[in-house]
């Protein structure tokens, strides 16, 4: 169930990771962080930001962002800057990737990791269109 992310608790992501995530990303995890985008082919669970403001947040938010896009990251062939932002149960990913202009800055862009093949597929221009 989504609920309200304090924004202090976005900073300490963004430092955990060493990027800066995108602006819609940011209001959208404000509003709801966590929950869920069901497309016609997958059912997505969206990683929320980690909330240390209470015991039943804690909980809430165990398998978080940051946690969530290490575990990620050992998998072979996952892009090495990539930000998971949810999964499918599966396998695969939806993941931010970084600016080509300022590595530290991740893009608008929403894109679909296969982990069978290592596919990157642009899903959406921006995480507004899928959350």
């Amino acid at each position: 169930m989504p609920f309200p992310l304090d924004p202090k608790y976005i900073l300490e992501a963004e430092r955990e990771l060493s990027v800066l995530l995108p602006e819609h990303y940011k209001r959208k995890m404000i509003e709801h962080n966590g929950g869920e985008i069901i497309t016609t082919e997958h059912s997505w669970s969206i990683f929320p930001i980690f909330d240390r403001a209470d015991e039943k947040r804690i909980s809430r938010t165990s398998n978080h962002l940051v946690l969530e896009t290490y575990v990620a990251r050992t998998w072979p062939g996952f892009p090495t800057l990539a930000v998971a932002i949810a999964e499918n149960g599966w396998g695969d990913y939806l993941v931010l990737l970084p600016s080509e202009v300022d590595m530290s800055e991740l893009r608008e862009n929403v894109f679909l990791w296969v982990h069978e093949t290592g596919q990157l597929l642009e899903v959406a221009d921006s995480v507004e269109e899928l959350l």
